[in-house]
């Protein structure tokens, strides 16, 4: 099957219809799960390539502000390539497990962020169960009776998390750090694999620190500033683009929460949990499409250099069933200062005081 055989096939779905099974959605978007080998691994290359480019350009150059947009510009290359390792962590990379494996870990490297334990949270426990309190972790709302049973410090971070100004913050030590790195060991789910991928990524992170003291020493150049231009600046630039990401694709007054298994499966979760947010320049084909945020939650196995026509079909097929949002710093900021915590039984999100900040979520109809 080829992508031409998409103008083929279902009509659009009026509005008032009941939402398709998954599998009738999966089956409009079939063509676009063929794979290919050598078109992500130049991808891959070609992002390394940026990312050796810009952090030598951090440690090469001579104006301050010509290595602080070195630094920043390389914490984004690290997400392009964190972006390649996510859809070889879902198997879409390309056709061969092993080899998406390996391509994964070697992508997520740069970003610190170990393979194995990043599959568990994010295939199993995000894609498996998105938006349902008490499974997915990921920017989960508190209620407000749990945000008044927190400690001052707690909800001080609360606040600081959900200001719009700290995403990073929030991966880093919520998601980073918690969760991944200084993780409880003793948990049922840990596996060996996890111990191993934590080692891979800190020596990878011990390897770029060691490169930087040695070209210190033989520049001549002071160690500090280059550590901070060439290795601190990227990795917080990565958490603060990775917990941005992350917010904005699950965060939305139209987006709703569930506490309640049965009416989750109702909502058909894949669909209605999920932003496709938009932008201007090309800023989503810098990002690999990721920001083609729904196609991939409809089937996680559509290559990422296909997302941008998934997206499309999904949005003809199911008109007004899709959260499509215009970025804008004024949208961004008002969806922070609406969503701070949410009301399961008014199906609504609200401040930190309670009061509604959205209209209720409609009730979830079973599927069509």
């Amino acid at each position: 099957m080829s992508e031409s055989s998409l103008t083929e096939g279902p009509l659009p779905l009026p509005p008032e219809a009941p939402l398709p099974h998954r599998k009738i959605i999966r089956g409009w978007l079939l063509p676009l799960v063929q794979r290919s080998t050598l078109r992500p691994i130049a991808l891959l290359a070609l992002d390394y390539v940026f990312f050796v480019a810009l952090a030598a350009a951090a440690v090469l150059l001579d104006a301050w502000w010509a290595r602080l947009l070195a630094g920043m510009a390389c914490g984004f290359v690290i997400g392009r390539l964190f972006i390649i390792g996510h859809d070889a962590c879902h198997q879409s990379l390309t056709p061969h497990r092993r080899l998406n494996k390996w391509l994964g870990r070697i992508a997520f490297l740069p970003s610190l962020t170990p393979y194995s334990l990043w599959d568990m949270g994010h295939n199993t426990v995000h894609h498996g169960f998105t938006n349902l309190k008490g499974v997915d972790f990921v920017w989960a709302p508190l209620t407000q009776a749990e945000y008044e049973g927190l400690s001052p410090a707690r909800r001080f971070m609360e606040r600081v998390y959900r200001s719009g100004w700290a995403p990073g913050v929030y991966y880093m030590i919520e998601i980073w750090w918690r969760r991944m790195i200084a993780r409880d060991k003793t948990a049922t789910a840990e596996r060996p694999v996890f111990s191993r991928d934590c080692a891979l990524v800190l020596s990878f992170a011990a390897v770029w620190l060691g490169v930087l003291v040695a070209a210190s020493f033989a520049t001549g150049r002071a160690l500090l500033p280059m550590l901070g231009f060439a290795f601190v600046l990227p990795v917080l630039f990565w958490f603060a683009m990775i917990g941005f990401v992350v917010y904005v694709h699950h965060t939305h007054v139209k987006v709703s929460w569930h506490d309640d298994r049965a009416a989750w499966q109702r909502a058909q979760p894949f669909v209605s949990t999920t932003v496709h947010l938009t932008f201007p320049w090309r800023i989503g084909s810098l990002m690999h499409h990721i920001m083609e945020h729904t196609a991939h939650h409809v089937d996680m196995s559509i290559p990422l250099y296909k997302l941008k026509v998934a997206q499309a079909r999904i949005e003809e097929l199911l008109p007004g069933r899709i959260v499509i949002q215009r970025f804008s710093w004024r949208w961004y900021f008002g969806t922070a200062r609406r969503c701070k915590l949410y009301d399961f039984t008014r199906r609504c999100w609200t401040d930190f005081k309670g009061r509604a900040t959205s209209e209720p979520a409609p009730l979830p109809l079973a599927a069509g």
